[in-house]
C-alpha cells in the first residue's frame, strides 16, 4: 500500500526483450490481454497498429523497436499496456506491448538511482532512474519521453476514420 507520508510512489514493472522497466503506476490506465492488432500503413516501425478499446482508437508501441531492439513475439503472457503520456500538453492515449507484468513495487526516492552514463541500451533521456529488482535493475521509464516523440506524435492523433480507411479495399479498381 502507498504511503503518503514517506514520500513513496507506487510503479508498474514489466519485461521487454529480456530488461525490467517501470513506470509510474498513475500513468498506467489498464493491462490489456494481448489481441490482434491493427497495422496501419505508413506509421513508424515501432507502432505495431492500433486496437480498438471500447470505440477509441488506440496506437499500440512496440517498445522493443522504439528501444533499438528485435520486435516482439507474441507469447502467453505477452499483454499491452495502455499508459497516459503526456506530449506537447496534451494527453495521449497509447498501448505499450509488454512480454510480462511482473509487479507494483513501492519505491522511495532513496530508492532510486540515477543511470549509468555508459552500459544501459536505451537513450539515457528516455530514464528517469533504476532501482534494484532482486540482483538486477529495473530500469524506470520517462514514459512522456519515450511515447512523446515526433514520430509517435503523428500516429497518436489517428482517428477512427483513419483507421477504417487503412483497411478498406479499393472501391474502383479498373483492369488493365
Amino acid at each position: 500500500m502507498l504511503n503518503q507520508t514517506d514520500g513513496a510512489a507506487q510503479y508498474l514493472t514489466f519485461f521487454v526483450a529480456g530488461e525490467e522497466y517501470a513506470i509510474a503506476i498513475l500513468r498506467v490506465e489498464e493491462i490489456i490481454q494481448y489481441r490482434p492488432i491493427t497495422r496501419v500503413p505508413g506509421t513508424p516501425a515501432c507502432i505495431s497498429g492500433v486496437i480498438n478499446l471500447r470505440g477509441h482508437v488506440v496506437p499500440v508501441v512496440d517498445l522493443a523497436v522504439k528501444l533499438g531492439q528485435p520486435p516482439s513475439l507474441v507469447a502467453r503472457r505477452t499483454c499491452i499496456v495502455v499508459v497516459q503520456a503526456r506530449a506537447e500538453d496534451r494527453p495521449l492515449l497509447l498501448g505499450i506491448i509488454a512480454d510480462s507484468v511482473h509487479q507494483v513495487v513501492d519505491l522511495r526516492p532513496e530508492d532510486i538511482e540515477p543511470p549509468p552514463p555508459f552500459g544501459v541500451r536505451i537513450r539515457l533521456e528516455y530514464l528517469t532512474g533504476m532501482v534494484r529488482m532482486d540482483a538486477k535493475f529495473a530500469l524506470l521509464l520517462d514514459i512522456d519521453r519515450v511515447l512523446g516523440t515526433e514520430e509517435l506524435l503523428g500516429t497518436a492523433t489517428l482517428t477512427a476514420a483513419e483507421a477504417a480507411t487503412a483497411h478498406a479495399a479499393p472501391s474502383d479498381v479498373s483492369r488493365l
